[in-house]
């Protein structure tokens, strides 16, 4: 159990603890007893986290703000579903000598890492409004850390914001969510109405996506990543900007930033957006079975409402623990015993405040011996 949940052997001391605990019945207090080990976040979350921060799914990526906020969310049993609407943001600690945040480039979390500190101790909580300067109201967890800004804000039109969200966030591909019921009312001007010179094409395929992504990633209308692409095409030094009340970016003559706007004359009919309106036309049809809270409104205005309509799926709750079972039992499911166990987990993860340790305690107890 000790190594499934931190990748290293156990001391004694530790060992006999979790032994008596186990042998007392209480295999949770076990576990739990192993996540403090600082491996359990050096190594199991941030190897669980990572792949989430980058259009690659690339494990091996330097740590950045969107990893580290995740990391002590966990630690801080912060409930998981601020992970797309918190004002939160995780820093290294004060007094560590590492270099000031800073909005425009990684370095602070790079020298955190590379000092070997341990995450457990390293991190101290902060609300990104205060750092970063974004409005609160403007905050959505990981999706507005300059981490996720980099990596889905950057270049196109934020739709692959919404794309990998839905992905890392819900185990869903737009593939997977697919459906040409839906009206294309919302759809944009960039999208063709005859790709080829074939309409089938949008109506068997093209509609089957947009027509529910475009409504929802409505709700980064005022976001973009800012680089100087000439001489930083990777945006290495790039930064999260947002458009405040108040501010009206010359191409649209509102706040939505004008990569909204772009390639127009494809279709000029199409949908053109206004404002960060979203809503979720999924709460209808197939994708109705995601599970979507029936206290929420489905829809709002900006990414931080659309990141709380996505956190409070059935789905999301679902997709947290099979990542977690994957990871500890380094299996996927694979009959029913397994599905109702995340099933089960999944209830128990609801029902106590959206704590992931406690999925992990739960997992590890369920795989021990394996």
């Amino acid at each position: 159990m000790h190594s499934r949940l931190t990748g290293v052997k156990p001391s004694i001391e530790v060992l006999t603890a979790m032994a008596q605990d186990i042998a007392s019945g209480d295999a949770g207090a076990a576990a739990e007893r192993a996540m403090e080990n600082d491996a359990f976040y050096d190594v199991t979350l941030k190897n669980l986290v990572t792949p989430w921060t980058n259009r690659d799914g690339d494990n091996f990526a330097p740590l950045n703000d969107y990893t580290a906020t995740v990391i002590g969310m966990v630690r801080d049993d912060v409930d998981f579903r601020q992970i797309l609407s918190g004002d939160i943001l995780y820093t290294g600690a004060s007094g560590l000598g590492l270099p000031a945040y800073n909005n425009a480039n990684n370095d602070h979390y790079e020298a955190l890492e590379a000092a070997g500190y341990p995450l457990q101790t390293a991190l101290e909580r902060r609300t990104q409004s205060s750092v970063t300067g974004l409005p609160s109201e403007a905050t959505a967890g990981v999706m507005t850390t300059r981490g996720g800004a980099k990596a889905f804000f950057y270049a196109g039109t934020n739709r692959a914001m919404f794309r990998f969200t839905l992905m890392n966030h819900l185990c869903r591909d737009l593939e997977q969510v697919h459906d040409t019921s839906r009206p294309p009312d919302r759809i944009r001007q960039d999208v063709s109405r005859s790709p080829g010179g074939d309409s089938r094409v949008f109506q068997n395929n093209c509609i089957g996506c947009h027509s529910g992504m475009d409504p929802m990633a409505q709700a980064f209308a005022y976001y973009n990543f800012e680089y100087d692409v000439d001489n930083d095409p990777t945006g290495e030094n790039g930064r999260l900007d947002y458009n405040g009340a108040g501010e009206i970016d010359p191409a649209t003559g509102s706040r939505v930033q004008a990569k909204n706007h772009i390639n127009s004359a494809t279709f000029p009919y199409g949908f053109v957006i206004p404002d960060d309106k979203w809503d979720n036309y999924w709460r209808e049809g197939p994708n109705m079975h995601l599970g979507w809270s029936e206290v929420l409104p489905g829809s709002g205005n900006g990414a931080k409402s659309m990141g709380e309509e996505l956190a409070n799926s059935e789905a999301f709750a679902q997709c947290q623990v099979t990542k977690v079972f994957k990871q500890v039992c380094l299996r996927a499911p694979e009959d029913s015993s397994d599905r109702n166990r995340i099933d089960s987990i999944t209830d128990s993860f609801t029902s106590n405040g959206y704590r992931l340790k406690q999925v992990y305690a739960e997992t590890a107890a369920y795989c021990a011996g394996e």
